[in-house]
């Protein structure tokens, strides 16, 4: 969810939910009635955005972890290939025959199933 979405979510939520900062006889709404906007904005952007990031991220580390020699992989940048040889930070990755690249471990967006990548 963007940060413009994010704002939008919380502006409507604070006018279904008919939160303001002053009610109608000019007496201020106390500090929990000024503090539950800031709140529900916190959790909502918790949900949406910063949960399901660390989420993702560990994910991503347990895939690194798990790579092995062999394994057919996609990197960030779109190539496709069989990882040849590995480092404790780089992994060589045969592209092609007779054709390896060696990339940071993190530039690793996937590992396909077996057999995705045909010999050339």
């Amino acid at each position: 969810m963007s940060m413009k979405q994010t704002i939008g979510a919380v502006a409507a939520l604070m006018m279904v939910t008919g939160t303001s900062f002053a009610d109608a006889s000019g007496q201020s709404a106390g500090l929990f009635g000024t503090m539950l906007p800031l709140i529900l904005a916190f959790a909502l952007f918790y949900f949406m955005a910063i949960r399901p990031q660390t989420k993702r991220d560990k994910e991503h580390k347990e895939l690194l972890s798990n790579l092995a020699a062999g394994d057919e992989v996609v990197t960030n940048g779109g190539m496709v290939g069989k990882i040849s040889k590995m480092s404790d930070n780089f992994v060589h990755v045969s592209v092609a025959s007779g054709v390896d690249i060696k990339l940071q471990r993190q530039a690793i967006a996937n590992v396909l199933p077996k057999g995705s990548v045909k010999a050339d």
